[in-house]
């Protein structure tokens, strides 16, 4: 037993010759438009640019003004010591130098003496060069009239250390919002 095919139900009868096809659409090839140039850059990378110039260029000042203020400082300290005849003067105005300059961290460091004021010239250093190494000259030396010259220059070394890093980094903590409130 065969099974009747069913033809699909179409109004053209089976013989007759079929419509030619509707003209297919004219189409072409997409196109993507070029790519982007690298240059010159979009509005915002020039913004980008602007704004590490700046702040390039505002590092570079910052630096040359550090420097700067540092060599003034130095030569501060250099010719204050310069102007003073003996090695135990010099001590005594170093002691002085360091006191004011103490006076930038903490408004009361110069009202401090003996060790106390040695361990607060430690403080923040990884050596204790001044309570436990050549620094111990800066209490008694400026009593002393025989100060030996590698003593001396052994002093000098580490107080005018100290002295440049308490005048350079002590004025960071003098900002308005970080003021101790007695």
């Amino acid at each position: 037993m065969t099974w009747p095919v069913m033809r699909a139900q179409t109004s053209l009868p089976l013989g007759a010759p079929k419509s030619p096809a509707p003209d297919p659409l004219p189409l072409q090839d997409v196109h993507l438009p070029p790519a982007p140039d690298w240059w010159p850059p979009a509005p915002g990378w020039w913004l980008v640019l602007a704004a590490l110039a700046a702040i390039a260029i505002g590092v570079w000042f910052w630096r040359r003004r550090a420097r700067r203020r540092r060599a003034v400082i130095e030569t501060l300290f250099d010719e204050t010591l310069e102007a003073v005849d003996g090695a135990s003067a010099r001590i005594a105005t170093m002691s002085e130098l360091l006191r004011r300059a103490a006076r930038r961290r903490d408004p009361q460091a110069d009202r401090l003496s003996g060790d106390a004021w040695l361990r607060f010239l430690d403080a923040g250093q990884r050596i204790p060069v001044f309570s436990a190494g050549a620094g111990r000259t800066l209490l008694e030396g400026g009593f002393r009239r025989d100060v030996g010259v590698q003593e001396f220059e052994a002093l000098r070394g580490i107080v005018r250390a100290r002295f440049v890093e308490l005048m350079t980094h002590g004025s960071a903590r003098r900002w308005p919002w970080s003021r101790r409130r007695a």
